[in-house]
């Protein structure tokens, strides 16, 4: 189907659209980027300046130690394969990298982010050779040849990253510069070879999709959206090889417009469902957006963690069963969070539903951003919701073979996450905002400062929130057009009992989904929303047999968790009495628990339950901390379903 998007940026243009990630050429709402948007203060403008201050610094430093960046040095000087370091992918872990150091430098104005990524891309650069194709893991004497491992190769995925980083820069230093020109060339070259009547296989892990239309986006240049096209409609069709995970790891065994429900690899699946809505958008096929709508409102119904997290399986990396979601051994990849946000965030411009940018809301700040340490110099790959057993600390020199660590590690042998978290948090300005004929929406909540520019004129917003420590959000309105138009704030789907406060001081109730005042705004008008955040009891879908009498606590859009440092004991012996709610005492959320006294035998089974214990102490209150802090305090044992009190039984 031919595309009907409007003309994107030309070459050579002055103003390049700062900061936007995602840029749809039609949609509902139009997104508002770092040209428009500044996080000042608060949580989120908190890990920015942890991301700019530290995480960058400590990936790069990483790559350059481990050789992962010297490879593209050894590809110029010949010394491949021989001095080749890291994974088939280890590419692709500096393409987000310089990404993340684009946005950076866009959102900071840093000179020196500016200086560190010519550096970085010219060394990439250098290793590009005369047709366009940039890597390191084939192609050259002694390696394999090009493309002859499209099932874990990962070669048009690392090159999906690169143009994602020649994107970034586009959009932030303009179409006339020689990164960017690289890029193009590179996907000039994937659809010489890819392209009708050439190679007709797709990548084993998704993702030149999503780069490939915002290329599209970004210079015009069709080609690159026919080639996305063309990348996922063959997919489904068993185009690769079959493997001992199935095919549908990699998405390859049902057409993606004929999928009920994401499924197989997770990170693969997100990535690709994420390439096909932008494919949908800029195809106007309402029919293929529809379908992966479909699919993402079932994965977020019965295949999604309550943190957000996705991917219930280590082996295979993959979503599992509906409602197979056993919180030890959850795998729920920070990757397929940064995914999820991808994905969501796209299907929040399309359609304008609320459940999307509640999705986002919910993985940001349980999963994304529970990742890093609170010094940015260590992260988690996977993120358990049960922590069984207390692990140890890993070296801060040490590189964790194991993407499973029971505490945070500094870099991994296969290190997507941290590249991917640093991409993200610089690019955040672009989830908070949009805006379309009729006004201004916000999404996400953060101490901000908003510009809008509507048909009347331009709207200036600044936003005052401690969010999500509390639950006000107050919207001041530093300049307006004189004329009506409609501030729309969205009341997060956990939100009961939520109010709204005009500028005339009139309060109403709000359900969930997008509160509205439309009037002609004046300068200094206010308009109020207070959102309760009392700590609430959550529940499972009778259907998740692993936490079926268990109970978890959230606090507004924020997860809680208990650890052993503050129960005296391990978590597997609490029970918790929900007759009394959880509540907030000194700052810190409390619920009435008891602790048993487990009966050591030779066998862990009995026909009377009262021989399985010795006892229990007497109830009392346990602190609980945001999932995201866990783990910051050493070795200790962690659960978010806590098992529920029975009276009936001397096992709780």
């Amino acid at each position: 189907m031919p595309s009907n998007a409007t003309t994107p940026l030309l070459r050579g243009a002055a103003a390049p659209v700062r900061g936007l990630p995602v840029v749809p050429s039609q949609g509902v709402l139009r997104p508002l980027g770092m040209a428009d948007v500044t996080i000042d203060d608060g949580f989120w403008a908190d890990l920015q300046e942890l991301n700019a201050s530290t995480m960058i610094e400590h990936a790069q430093s990483w790559m350059e130690r481990l050789g992962w960046i010297g490879n593209f040095d050894a590809a110029v000087e010949g010394r491949l394969p021989h001095d080749r370091r890291g994974r088939e992918f280890s590419d692709s872990e500096i393409y987000k990298l310089l990404e993340a150091i684009a946005w950076e430098g866009a959102r900071t104005g840093d000179p020196a982010m500016e200086s560190r990524f010519q550096a970085l891309s010219a060394r990439v650069a250098r290793a590009q050779e005369p047709d366009g194709y940039l890597g390191t893991m084939f192609g050259r004497p002694g390696q394999r040849p090009r493309y002859s491992d499209l099932e874990w190769g990962h070669e048009l995925y690392c090159l999906g990253h690169l143009i994602q980083a020649g994107v970034a820069r586009a959009r932030t230093a303009g179409l006339d510069d020689s990164f960017v020109d690289v890029v193009r060339r590179a996907a000039d070259h994937v659809c010489d070879v890819f392209g009708p009547g050439g190679n007709p296989g797709v990548c084993g892990h998704p993702e030149i999709e999503v780069a490939l239309v915002e290329l599209f986006r970004v210079t015009g240049e069709r080609r690159y959206l026919d080639q996305a096209r063309l990348f996922v409609d063959r997919r489904g069709h068993g185009v690769l090889a079959e493997i001992e995970f199935g095919q549908q790891y990699f998405q390859d065994d049902v057409p993606v417009r004929d999928a009920t429900v994401l499924d197989g690899h997770a990170v693969r699946a997100l990535y690709l469902a994420a390439g096909a809505v932008d494919l949908a958008i800029e195809d106007d096929d309402a029919d293929l957006l529809a379908a992966v709508r479909a699919q993402t409102l079932a994965t977020l119904a019965t295949r999604t963690y309550l943190t957000g997290g996705m991917g219930a399986h280590h082996e295979g990396e993959s979503f599992g069963q509906d409602f197979e979601l056993p919180p030890d051994r959850a795998y729920s990849e920070t990757c397929a969070g940064v995914a999820s946000v991808m994905l969501n965030q796209r299907l929040l411009l399309a359609t304008g539903e609320a459940r999307h940018a509640d999705a986002v809301e919910r993985t940001l700040y349980n999963v994304v951003a529970g990742s890093p340490a609170q010094d940015g110099r260590a992260f988690f790959y996977t993120n358990t919701l049960h922590q069984r057993t207390p692990g140890r600390a890993p070296a801060e020199d040490e590189v964790s073979p194991r993407a499973a660590s029971s505490l945070r590690a500094p870099w991994f042998a296969v290190s997507c996450c941290p590249s991917n978290l640093t991409r993200t948090f610089a690019s955040l300005a672009a989830y908070l905002a949009t805006v379309d004929d009729d006004g201004v929406q916000l999404h996400q909540y953060a101490g901000s400062t908003i510009r809008a520019a509507l048909p009347a004129g331009v709207v200036t917003l600044r936003v005052s929130t401690a969010y999500p420590a509390d639950g006000r959000v107050e919207v001041q309105v530093l300049d307006a057009p004189p004329s009506a138009w409609a501030l729309r704030l969205r009341v997060p789907g956990w939100a009961q009992g939520a109010t709204l406060t005009a500028p005339d001081g009139t309060s109403t109730g709000v359900a969930p989904g997008y509160a509205e005042v439309r009037q002609v705004f004046a300068p200094r008008d206010r308009v109020v929303l207070d959102v309760p955040m009392a700590p609430r009891w959550t529940w499972a879908d009778p259907r998740v047999d692993a936490v079926r009498g268990q109970v978890a606590v959230e606090r507004g859009p924020v997860v809680l968790c208990m650890e052993s440092v503050d129960l005296g004991a391990d978590v597997s012996q609490v029970r918790v009495d929900t007759a009394r709610p959880p509540r907030e005492h000194d700052g810190q959320v409390v619920v009435r628990a008891t602790v048993l006294d487990v009966a050591k035998g030779p066998w862990p089974f009995a026909a009377d339950p009262v021989a399985l214990v010795r006892g229990a102490d007497a109830a009392r209150e346990v602190p609980l901390l945001p999932y995201r802090q866990r783990a910051n305090r050493g070795p200790s044992t962690m659960r978010v379903w806590m098992p529920v009190v029975d009276p009936a039984s001397p096992t709780g």
